[in-house]
């Protein structure tokens, strides 16, 4: 069998003997957009944080590309692109010279031209030579994301995304997501709590319930399974995703 883009097997963590996962077993093939549902709380960010090698688990496996992300953490960041909830990077630099920065830590060649690049493929290259101490919430969130892919990962992770964002923000994000995924192939893990954007976006969902997985399926056979339900919201309601 291929390498999955994600893979979970028996995923735990434990903080202070609290259990935070709960064996999860999770598998996102390549080319997937994810929506990962669930409560302030559910375990979301940790298991975030392990799959982007910050966190170590206290028990199972996850790989990302085939790579563990215990034992070959390096190809894992190689593998990813990650977008936190809050947007940190260099405000007295400019967006181009950040992302030139962070193409260097990654190794990647020519790094202002890839820099110069991401910015065009994201429609901003006008915000170039501003610094981002400057910037708005939603042209910080851009850049970051621009951040994420300069090295073109072939998973990419988003941990909130819409958090901080006007209607407006939240219509050009769920745009250069797709453009992600359909342009160059990107696989999309995505945590989220605004429900009505996971059904114009992503392909599949899962939902976590107290550190446990309770569903996971396509949008599509989702919608099928609970036809009479109004929206995504109150789907989600009725798996038992509410706290």
């Amino acid at each position: 069998m291929d390498d999955a883009a994600i893979e979970l097997e028996k995923l735990s963590h434990t903080y202070d003997k609290d259990p935070v996962l709960k064996h999860l077993d999770l598998r996102i093939e390549h080319g997937e957009i994810f929506g990962f549902l669930g409560h302030n709380g559910a375990g979301k960010t940790t298991a975030i944080n392990i799959l982007t090698t910050l966190l170590v688990p206290t028990g199972g496996t996850a790989k990302v590309c085939g790579h563990d992300v215990v034992t070959a953490r390096r190809a894992v960041t190689r593998s990813i692109g990650y977008l936190p909830a809050e947007v940190r990077m260099y405000g007295h630099l400019t967006a181009l010279e950040n992302l030139e920065f962070l193409a260097t830590l990654s190794d990647v060649k020519k790094p202002r031209h890839a820099a110069k690049e991401t910015l065009d493929f994201l429609g901003c290259s006008d915000l170039a030579n501003r610094r981002l101490a400057t910037f708005s919430t939603g042209m910080r969130q851009r850049i970051g994301i621009a951040q994420a892919i300069v090295h073109r990962p072939d998973v990419l992770l988003l941990d909130e995304p819409t958090a901080g964002l006007d209607p407006l923000g939240v219509r050009q994000l769920r745009e250069t997501i797709l453009q992600l995924n359909q342009e160059l192939g990107m696989t999309i893990f995505m945590n989220t709590h605004l429900l009505s954007e996971v059904a114009k976006v992503c392909t599949s969902i899962g939902v976590l319930n107290h550190g446990e997985l309770i569903y996971k399926d396509t949008i599509e056979a989702t919608t099928r399974r609970f036809p009479d339900e109004a929206s995504l919201e109150d789907i989600y309601v009725t798996m038992g995703g509410a706290p």
